[in-house]
């Protein structure tokens, strides 16, 4: 293998906790990369903007989908700032590489499918994967702003009565509840982290910052097939899929932190069936007790 390909995956592995897939996609790309130039430069770092653009041309030759070609982007323009970084290309080759426009999967709010496979699958290993899962779980079950997660303190859980004290905009605390999947991800991260303080913290042991937490949600979005994932998405699923399964506006209200009840409504996205369906088991006008069947009425 390249040697410094098998210095940028230990720098992944080692430093930022990437995970055996992430691990495996980006060796596949620039081991593709090396194989390519084996005839010409050779080592990855000896490439030049033409080699790269050249490998690329390549690939949509073969017709690669649009997707693939901005992925191998993406890892050639992380790859190369990186030797960069340390000194041993200059200039950057990758720098001027331009991604295409890739059809994005940005969803407003995710399916229930969608969301348990975000939050029980995130990108990383280790103890990475321990405080992302905890991050995720809590996000997605108690609706949280990404600002109020990253200011949680530990002391801030009541872990048995699954409860969190939330510190919201314009200095409102609230108590939100969440489920057993969050709590049981919280005990692992805790357990695994100790003590008090920060309850999401970085790999230098300070408090997680929102940029990190972004980068957190985007990662296992990726890693689950749903592109440019935000907090805020998992923020409104947890809006949705609450008045999906029958929760009042004002109770989505009290959970989300809305001053507003408007507000709390342009978070809420149900289907026309099921609004039938609430709507007909709950309206004392909509039942035809003794009448023609609902269908049937113009």
């Amino acid at each position: 293998m390249d040697p410094d390909l098998q210095g940028w995956l230990d720098h992944l592995r080692g430093e930022r906790g990437a995970s055996p897939h992430s691990l495996r996609a980006v060796s596949g790309d620039l081991g593709a990369l090396a194989a390519f130039l084996a005839p010409g430069p050779g080592l990855l770092r000896q490439a030049s903007l033409n080699d790269l653009r050249r490998w690329l041309a390549e690939g949509a030759e073969r017709e690669l989908a649009s997707a693939t070609t901005a992925r191998r982007i993406s890892h050639l323009r992380s790859f190369y700032r990186w030797l960069f970084e340390q000194g041993r290309v200059d200039p950057d080759p990758a720098a001027r590489l331009q991604a295409p426009k890739v059809p994005r999967k940005s969803p407003r709010f995710l399916d229930v499918d969608e969301a348990a496979a975000v939050v029980e699958e995130p990108a990383q290993s280790g103890w990475f994967r321990l405080r992302n899962q905890a991050l995720l779980e809590l996000c997605y079950a108690a609706g949280l702003r990404v600002s109020e997660l990253v200011g949680l303190d530990v002391s801030d859980l009541d872990l048995p009565g699954r409860l969190v004290r939330v510190r919201g905009k314009g200095g409102h605390d609230r108590i939100v509840p969440f489920g057993p999947p969050a709590a049981e991800a919280l005990e692992r991260w805790i357990a695994e982290m100790g003590g008090q303080g920060p309850l999401f913290r970085n790999n230098r042991g300070g408090r997680l910052s929102t940029r990190g937490a972004y980068q957190i949600v985007r990662d296992a979005g990726a890693n689950n097939g749903v592109a440019s994932l935000h907090p805020h998405a998992l923020r409104h699923s947890c809006a949705t899929h609450l008045l999906g399964a029958g929760a009042d506006l004002r109770g989505i209200q009290e959970q989300l932190g809305h001053r507003s009840l408007s507000t709390t409504q342009r978070y809420t996205h149900v289907d026309a069936a099921h609004l039938l369906e609430v709507y007909r088991k709950a309206h004392p006008r909509a039942r035809n007790e003794g009448g023609p069947d609902d269908e049937n009425v113009g």
